[in-house]
């Protein structure tokens, strides 16, 4: 997907504008996924087992397209194909950029610690090497029947399209289906459709 940059980005009504100080990036990697699955999860989805599955699609996805340093990979940081995304562009040396929606804090609570606290340390770690955006900082507060997890998606899609000349890569871990609420990988996988994207799918109900 290769859509224009621009300096700015209307969102939630209102002119969000960041700066991109160094030379523009040659590609953005965008990046959605299921979070690893809670203890009491029904209905399994994306259970500890296929971890290292599903690292291994992510770096064999990746490998296609040869992530350098001078590319950028946005993302959030759930416990899951997020924190694996994350890791295998740091590896690869790809500056990092993670948009939560909450406070760092409450993100944790919600996204991250109910996988055990060997999530939380990976967290911790790919966040020190990344820069992190907090949509509350930088978006304001939730405007009335907005969800977060939707407007931090779109703020994602946003800022992929503005940081670089080149192509937008597109890459998911989904099973294919609607998920646990608003704002899910399915959300991301529809707008990067509506904006005539390709979309790099890891059947995740395949592995």
């Amino acid at each position: 997907m290769s859509l224009p940059p621009g300096r700015s980005q209307i969102l939630d009504n209102r002119i969000v504008t960041f700066d991109w100080e160094a030379e523009m990036p040659k590609t953005a990697f965008l990046f959605s996924g299921h979070m690893i699955d809670a203890p009491d999860r029904a209905q399994p989805r994306f259970p500890p087992r296929l971890e290292s599955r599903v690292a291994a699609e992510i770096t064999q996805k990746l490998d296609l397209f040869e992530p350098t340093a001078a590319d950028v990979a946005i993302g959030s940081g759930a416990c899951g194909s997020d924190i694996l995304f994350g890791e295998a562009m740091v590896a690869r040396s790809v500056p990092l950029r993670l948009h939560l929606p909450f406070d760092e804090p409450a993100f944790i609570e919600n996204s991250v610690r109910f996988a055990g606290e060997e999530w939380v340390e990976r967290y911790r770690r790919l966040a020190g090497n990344a820069v992190m955006l907090l949509a509350p900082d930088l978006l304001g507060p939730l405007q009335p029947g907005d969800d977060p997890y939707q407007r931090t998606n779109l703020w994602m899609l946003a800022e992929a399209q503005r940081l670089t000349d080149g192509p937008v890569v597109f890459l998911c871990v989904w099973d294919g289906q609607g998920g646990d609420g608003p704002g899910g990988t399915k959300h991301m996988v529809d707008a990067i459709r509506e904006n005539g994207g390709k979309v790099e799918w890891i059947d995740i109900s395949r592995l």
